[in-house]
């Protein structure tokens, strides 16, 4: 997920009915639903999500509860309280929504290191984060430490996270069992435990994700954020499928889903995570208009709200790549370059979840929709 300091949004066949979740040995499949496929949105620091959205949607996870250096999951302000309350109360109009409150993030994954490390701070942040679900009435758990084993933004990190990334999973569902018997919250209503995974081969290098995958719902694959200010190029930042133009990164959603699955992880439990955000590049080379050529300067992210109105614009040229499967826009006038996701692409991502069993669709960030892309998702992903 983005930084959450600096608000630059940055995580098939039906779900086949599977096995009661085991409370003792920490293990989980994916939940049987009444909707096949999972469409779930994050929302961050502000709630505007509204009963018709709502209906839309299977989950809603609240972004972002902490990690304090002691490995305590905290809540940072009244207002996360007051937002999970209203998110809490679209139940009224959609009684199987699942709520769930996210922990982490790219800016507040310091100290996740330190709450993996040992027996005894597993558990403190295991009983921290399930004392927090309780108070604020949620149905589940979903931890996006932004990375194990790396540094992500001047993270606390060390050689065994790997290892104790699986032991702090397992210790989490294990209280969140514990929990669900005394709550009556079982088999198909069971408390959920789902992470927010990094797209690339570093991050599966950095885990066991054959075991990890075992105490958890789902794993949400952030497939976006494939080029941006940190690469010396333009580039799609979330395309479906590799591009037909040389690029060096060759990243797209479809290979990470391929490398997951080769790694040990379900197709059943993977989401695909799309973008409602697009990235732009300003004084790009205008070589094959702008698409994976140098720039000048990185213009961060903009909702897909903005981009909706830019794309109107007579400068703006729209561009489809029929290969990758993503659109872009280019201003000839001011060598601008800007990715995005479109309705369209998001339909090819929709059939392709479809395509490769997949679980569903999750996107960052409910706020930067104008409403359009969340239609296209319960449109053809429902």
């Amino acid at each position: 997920m983005p930084p959450a300091s600096t608000g630059i949004v940055r995580c098939c066949a039906f779900i086949f009915s599977v096995g009661f979740l085991f409370a003792c040995g920490g293990t989980s499949d994916a939940p049987d639903s009444t909707d096949a496929y999972v469409r779930l949105g994050y929302v961050h620091d502000t709630v505007a999500v509204t009963p018709e959205e709502a209906r839309q949607l299977t989950h809603i996870n609240y972004a972002f509860a902490n990690v304090t250096e002691e490995g305590r999951v905290v809540l940072e302000s009244e207002q996360d309280s007051a937002n999970l309350a209203q998110l809490r109360a679209l139940k009224s109009v959609h009684s199987d929504l699942k709520i769930l409150l996210s922990i982490g993030g790219w800016a507040w994954s310091d100290y996740f290191s330190n709450a993996a490390l040992t027996d005894s701070s597993r558990v403190r942040f295991a009983r921290s984060a399930v004392a927090l679900l309780r108070k604020h009435q949620l149905d589940g758990l979903d931890l996006d430490w932004e990375y194990p084993g790396q540094q992500g933004e001047n993270n606390v990190y060390r050689p065994e996270d790997d290892s104790n990334f699986t032991r702090l999973l397992q210790t989490v569902r294990r209280h969140l069992n514990r929990q669900g018997r005394r709550d009556g919250r079982t088999g198909d209503d069971r408390y959920l435990l789902t992470i927010a995974a990094g797209a690339s081969a570093d991050y599966l290098a950095h885990t066991n994700m054959a075991a990890a995958h075992k105490p958890l719902d789902y794993v949400h694959l952030m497939t976006y954020d494939f080029h941006g200010s940190w690469t010396s190029h333009t580039g799609h930042h979330a395309n479906l499928y590799p591009p037909a133009t040389p690029d060096t990164m060759q990243l797209s959603a479809a290979h990470t889903v391929t490398q997951f699955i080769k790694a040990g992880v379900p197709a059943r439990k993977l989401v695909l995570g799309v973008p409602f955000y697009g990235r732009g590049w300003a004084g790009v080379t205008p070589t094959n208009k702008g698409l994976y050529q140098s720039y000048e300067a990185s213009r961060g992210g903009y909702p897909y709200d903005t981009l909706a109105s830019l794309a109107k614009q007579e400068a703006f040229v729209r561009r489809w790549d029929s290969t990758a499967q993503a659109p872009t826009l280019w201003n000839a006038d001011s060598s601008l370059l800007i990715t995005y996701e479109t309705p369209a692409s998001l339909r090819a991502k929709t059939h392709f979840v479809k395509s490769r069993g997949l679980a569903g669709i999750m996107y960052w960030e409910h706020n930067s929709d104008d409403g359009t892309l969340l239609q296209t998702l319960y449109d053809h992903l429902h």
